[in-house]
């Protein structure tokens, strides 16, 4: 009876969209639901980059042991699929000082390094993840975004990372808009195909770890020197339990005082013409990151698509027929002469933000570690995380993540958080018209 209940108020995402990255590729046919009650040596409850990368590290660690993963979802469909599927080499500190260069040194060092462990678990897949080390352009259109992007390449320049400064004109030649004043563009970028990179990487896990899907954790206590975690159809009892579903981590009452639940939305047209295409400048895969955070971010695949992502609402998901339309209209503005081209998909997604930027990361409590709010930025980072969990659990040394990261600030509770967002929200709209 206290299962069904449980059901009942399973309050996991529904989303109103399917993930139009998703819908891209074969449907798969490998689902697995958890239905008998399970005791492995740990649970992870995500199958995300960060549940993955730990279950990974977990198995390099202790291969003997067996090591189960649960997904409130299906691979692809859930939100590490909704992503825009950027892959950053470096960790961002766009007002970082010289104080911070040493310490910004060691954070790159780890990602670049957990980038290369991407690329490697991936190469020989059978599955296309389209992912190109292509770079990426930061572009400011108005005031406020080019005082940020000039912030961004003083640390660029102070961190002696590769850099190039680009006018108006030319990155028109490079992406075919003059929406932007100017622009900067780094190498240190991948931009892959997200709901296939995590299908990939889910294939790709050692047949020692077994992960059950459409399998959301409803319920997580203490049982003894045990945790239970109960799911819609069976019980899973272990000694140690990671939380690696980021967003959500608050659906089990934890980490609620540090974590907020984002809405993000992305818009992807159809398969360009060729006279569409040739608008679009000479590169053939490029990427476009907001030096404002309420700002699009703007992708063309190597399939002749444009994706376009932006808005944001706080807690539930907005109304997606108005979404369509705000997205469209910024992505006209950006390229004109596309006003007949048309979005395929539309969706939104979910992503766990921090007020200052920080991770939840570490040991929450006995034998319980987690790793949540990767703020936007969780395809590599959420990877490196979650393999340094393992680590952490298994009574490895690892680098003081909180000190290299930062560790997430508290935030008042509701309805102080909500009003504080939308306040927040309002402003930076108004401060950053020109960048949206």
């Amino acid at each position: 009876m206290r299962r069904d209940a449980l059901k009942k108020n399973n309050n996991y995402i529904n989303y109103k969209n399917k993930n139009g990255w998703n819908s891209l590729l074969p449907v798969r046919q490998d689902t697995k639901e958890l239905m008998h009650d399970k005791t492995p040596d740990v649970a992870i409850i995500g199958a995300g980059y960060t549940g993955i990368g730990a279950a990974k590290r977990w198995h390099e660690i202790a291969p003997n042991d067996e090591i189960a993963i649960i997904d409130a979802s299906t691979i692809g469909e859930g939100n590490p699929g909704r992503n825009s599927g950027f892959l950053l080499e470096i960790s961002l500190a766009n007002d970082a000082t010289s104080k911070d260069m040493e310490r910004m040194s060691k954070c790159n060092k780890l990602i670049s390094e957990t980038m290369t462990r991407i690329i490697d678990s991936v190469a020989h897949s059978d599955i296309d993840c389209q992912i190109y080390r292509t770079g990426t352009y930061r572009a400011a259109a108005g005031k406020v975004g080019i005082k940020a992007l000039k912030k961004y390449q003083n640390f660029l320049e102070k961190s002696e990372l590769e850099h190039e400064y680009l006018n108006k004109n030319k990155l028109k030649e490079r992406i075919g808009t003059d929406f932007y004043q100017v622009g900067l563009f780094s190498p240190h970028c991948y931009l892959a195909q997200p709901a296939a990179l995590i299908r990939a990487l889910a294939q790709n896990l050692p047949d020692e770890i077994h992960l059950y899907e459409n399998t959301p954790a409803l319920e997580i206590k203490k049982d003894h020197s045990y945790w239970q975690i109960e799911t819609p159809n069976a019980s899973i009892k272990t000694k140690k339990v990671i939380i690696a579903n980021n967003a959500f981590c608050g659906q089990l009452g934890i980490g609620k005082s540090y974590v907020s639940t984002i809405y993000t939305y992305v818009g992807l047209t159809e398969a360009l013409d060729q006279n569409s295409q040739d608008m679009l400048g000479a590169e053939n895969n490029w990427g476009i990151l907001p030096t404002h955070r309420l700002g699009c971010t703007l992708r063309k695949t190597p399939d002749n698509r444009l994706m376009i992502r932006s808005l944001y609402d706080y807690g539930t998901e907005g109304n997606n027929t108005l979404i369509a339309e705000k997205l469209l209209h910024s992505l006209r503005l950006r390229f004109p002469g596309l006003k007949d081209v048309k979005f395929e998909s539309v969706w939104g997604g979910t992503t766990g933000f921090t007020y200052n930027g920080g991770p939840l990361w570490g040991e929450i409590n006995s034998n319980m570690y987690i790793s949540s709010g990767c703020n936007g930025g969780g395809i590599v980072k959420g990877t490196l995380f979650g393999g340094l969990l393992a680590d952490l659990a298994n009574n490895h040394s690892v680098p003081d993540i909180n000190k290299l990261f930062g560790m997430a600030s508290w935030m008042p509770p509701e309805p102080f958080r909500k009003i504080g967002f939308k306040l927040i929200s309002m402003i930076e709209r108004i401060r950053a018209k020109d960048e949206t």
